[in-house]
């Protein structure tokens, strides 16, 4: 390419870019200087015409002040055809401190990636205006993020695609900003543009867990409860959830206990025409299992099978759980023996439910079994099952094995019990009067975070009174006392 003439490159290397950029508008940019349409001709000819290893340095070279937002987001514009160029130009300008960027630079080289459907490399830029423009607001309302205003105004002269808005809304469910994004989507549905349904059902899930099931409920009524008009002209346009919809809230109410809602919804997924797939099967059939209802749980196990559905290892872990929870471990181990007929891959939860029967039932020889059974097949225990195994194993007195367990389980799986299977442990020990082992795992315990407490000390004290050592107990006894002393103290 011919060199720039030496009247263009005069003026460029004495201009000097002003310090406050242009305000942003439906038009970009609304009164270009002659100034700035010379900076923007020639930095485009150059980026779209030299070749790319010479292009960035002739760029330094006119440019040595850098650029203004305004003449950026122009630039960019203009490179909008070649989305891969534009960011390359972008971040040459962030890496060299070419340009002090603003919202509206970042909205333009955003809507130039959405436009050419690059969502994850415009996702991570709206992430970084969110951190790099903190503020919370615009004006007087204190519910939007600055970048929602900026990304309006330039969202049409920049040609842009309508996911733009469901990348921001995600980047705020991922920045923990969830009341901002709900406010987002009202407001972009006042405006008649409407987001993707998963980024939709994305909003109703963080709104359940940062709020609660019912808030959330609430957030699907009104983005589904009605018929919204469709301001291009094209009539209405009913906005339809879907099984995914519905499970999102399902779940909400199921992990709060509330089954006769989870109920509601099913209902009103069947009334909608909506289909339930497996997990929807699943979740009703979890709500049964929690509330013991397990002839309610079998009607969905059936009728899910009658549909066809594919019987996965989440709702085989749901009614071998469930099952379990009532000891009816039998009739668990008849499910376990189908899921493995049927070539379906048993997972950690599989057998700690069974374990958890086991022990429940006073099974406990089982239950060692099926853990042996389960370390073998590469899966780790929750604390919890190492606690159901420990309780079994002291409730018959086994003190040695509990021990034994305790040490190997912590050891093996890097786990922390709770704090009840160390007493019982250290109770069962200073029962047969093994005091030494009993202060060996009685400071373990300390070490792991936990105060010994009165069941502690009176374990202590008793196995010392059977020993007949009077005056270590007595010891013992004034110390929980003075301890006590100073808990109500601090209460």
């Amino acid at each position: 390419m011919a060199s720039v003439s030496g009247i263009i490159r005069n003026q460029i290397l004495h201009f000097t870019p002003p310090k406050h950029s242009i305000p942003f508008s439906s038009s970009i940019t609304p009164s270009i200087l002659p100034d700035d349409k010379t900076v923007i001709t020639t930095a485009v000819t150059i980026l779209k015409h030299h070749r790319s290893k010479s292009r960035w340095t002739h760029l330094r070279s006119l440019f040595p002040n850098g650029f203004t937002p305004t003449q950026v987001s122009e630039i960019t514009l203009q490179l909008r055809n070649n989305p891969h160029l534009a960011l390359n130009y972008f971040n040459f300008t962030v890496q060299h401190s070419l340009c002090c960027h603003s919202l509206s630079s970042y909205s333009t080289i955003i809507h130039v990636l959405a436009r050419a459907r690059q969502k994850s490399k415009a996702q991570s830029l709206i992430q970084t205006v969110l951190h790099k423009f903190p503020q919370a607001h615009l004006g007087d309302c204190p519910k939007y993020p600055k970048i929602f205003e900026s990304l309006m105004r330039s969202y049409r002269v920049c040609d842009s695609a309508p996911f733009v808005f469901d990348l921001l809304v995600m980047s705020l469910l991922q920045a923990k900003r969830i009341d901002q994004a709900v406010e987002v989507v009202r407001m972009l549905r006042s405006r008649g543009i409407f987001l993707k349904i998963s980024t939709c059902n994305d909003l109703i899930k963080n709104v359940c867990k940062c709020h609660d099931c019912f808030v959330g409920y609430d957030m699907y009524k009104e983005i589904f409860g009605g018929v919204e008009r469709d301001v291009s002209g094209n009539g209405v346009r009913v906005v339809v959830p879907n099984v995914h919809t519905f499970n999102v809230i399902m779940v909400g109410f199921y992990r709060e206990g509330l089954v006769q809602n989870v109920e509601e919804v099913w209902d009103e997924m069947l009334r909608r025409g909506c289909g339930p797939n497996s997990y929807s099967y699943s979740v009703l059939m979890a709500a049964y299992c929690e509330d013991e209802r397990m002839v309610d749980a079998l009607r969905v196990w059936e009728e899910m099978g009658g549909k066809g559905l594919e019987r996965d290892l989440v709702a085989y872990n749901t009614i071998i759980g469930g099952f379990c929870k009532i000891g009816e471990v039998k009739r668990a181990e008849e499910f376990f023996g189908e899921m493995e007929f049927n070539r379906v891959d048993s997972s950690c939860v599989t057998f700690e439910h069974l374990i958890s029967g086991y022990c429940k039932i006073g099974d406990v020889d089982s239950a060692l079994l099926l853990y042996k059974v389960m370390c073998g097949k590469g899966f780790w225990p929750e604390s919890l099952t190492i606690d159901e195994v420990i309780k079994g194993l002291c409730g018959k007195n086994r003190i040695s094995e509990a021990s034994e367990y305790l040490r190997v389980a912590i050891k093996k799986h890097d786990i922390v019990p709770k704090g009840t299977s160390y007493e019982l442990v250290i109770k069962g020990l200073c029962q047969e009067g093994r005091m030494g082992e009993g202060l060996k795992l009685q400071a373990e315990m300390v070490g792991k975070g936990y105060k010994p407490n009165s069941e502690v000390y009176n374990a202590f004290i008793d196995g010392y009174i059977k020993q007949g050592n009077e005056e270590q107990a007595k010891k013992l006894r004034k110390e929980m006392v003075q301890i006590q002393e100073q808990q109500e103290a601090i209460r």
